[in-house]
């Protein structure tokens, strides 16, 4: 693949080749950008680094209960797929989250993925997926989100396409972590990210709101809220609001 060292030669002097090269084409893919524009900006760098890789997303956690918020997807399903995992609570990168570490489904149409996801791997295989990567972006207190990477055929990921996620994944952490600590007095370069908290927010307004409603804890609120998501079909994001704007109510299951 385009995005991987060449083979032979000295590893190590490859992979810091490689990760310097990275990190100099994320900040040149973000400098002088409108702050809207950045996750594009970063998707499509991404999506140079891994050509064979159908498409890709990036995601960051919530606090709490596993809430993930999507910054940027490079196609229709790299999103869907990403909903569908917070939806269902189950998948490559909520398991990539909890054990801080890449996770591989090569055949999303066969066991030990059918066995380990059911739900997930049924859903995105509907959705256009015959395999899903998470690699997580790991920070010193956990992970802070993942890189899941998705192909449209069943199959392993080749070791040059693991060794180059991994170093994008790091680049990335690096960026999410700066944005994050971005003053807003810097040119509001950390505006997008907070249009993408706005979606975490809806999704913790309806939790409380369920909580309320049926006196529960916050963990089964969201339970709930991934579950009657998934009973209609739709994402946590999309019940969140009906559950906010009076169009659902929790209380009648």
């Amino acid at each position: 693949m385009s995005g991987a060292p060449p083979g032979g030669g000295d590893a190590e002097r490859d992979a810091h080749a490689l990760r310097a090269r990275i990190a100099r084409e994320l900040i040149d893919a973000v400098r002088d950008v409108p702050p809207a524009s950045v996750p594009g900006a970063l998707c499509r760098i991404c999506v140079s680094f891994l050509p064979d890789i159908s498409g890709l997303s990036l995601s960051v956690m919530g606090e709490g209960a596993g809430v993930g918020v999507v910054l940027f997807a490079s196609d229709g399903v790299a999103a869907q797929l990403a909903e569908i995992q917070y939806t269902l609570g189950e998948g490559p990168c909520t398991e990539a989250v909890r054990l801080r570490a890449p996770v591989f489904a090569t055949d999303l149409t066969r066991v030990p993925d059918i066995r380990r996801w059911p739900l997930f791997c049924a859903q995105a295989a509907k959705a256009g997926a015959g395999a899903a990567f998470s690699v997580p972006l790991s920070g010193a207190a956990g992970a802070l989100g993942t890189l899941d990477l998705y192909r449209a055929a069943p199959g392993p990921p080749d070791d040059g396409e693991v060794r180059t996620a991994l170093l994008v994944a790091d680049a990335l952490t690096l960026a999410v972590t700066a944005l994050d600590h971005t003053s807003s007095d810097s040119g509001g370069v950390v505006l997008w990210l907070q249009g993408a908290e706005s979606d975490r927010e809806e999704i913790h307004q309806a939790t409380g709101m369920i909580m309320v409603r049926l006196g529960v804890s916050a963990e089964e609120a969201l339970l709930r809220l991934r579950a009657r998501a998934f009973a209609r079909g739709g994402t946590s994001l999309d019940t969140a609001r009906a559950v906010i704007d009076g169009t659902m109510d929790m209380g009648h299951e």
